[in-house]
């Protein structure tokens, strides 16, 4: 599927999240203060095919 242009969607803890490029699962207390509004937790990975999101990752985010 590399060869069709699949590529995996490049996200980790601590990154800021954006509803544009991210599914938010659940959100919990934040352990620091600056996690408020991060991600805390990858789920489940996200795929593109090409330019288009053909699966956005699932993440925790802190509250």
């Amino acid at each position: 599927l590399k060869q069709k242009g699949l590529t995996q969607v490049e996200v980790s803890q601590g990154d800021a999240f954006n509803a544009d490029d991210h599914e938010a699962i659940t959100q919990i207390p934040a352990p620091t203060d600056d996690l408020k509004g991060k991600i805390i937790d990858v789920i489940e990975k996200g795929y593109k095919l090409g330019d288009k999101v053909i699966r956005f990752p699932k993440v925790v985010i802190g509250q």
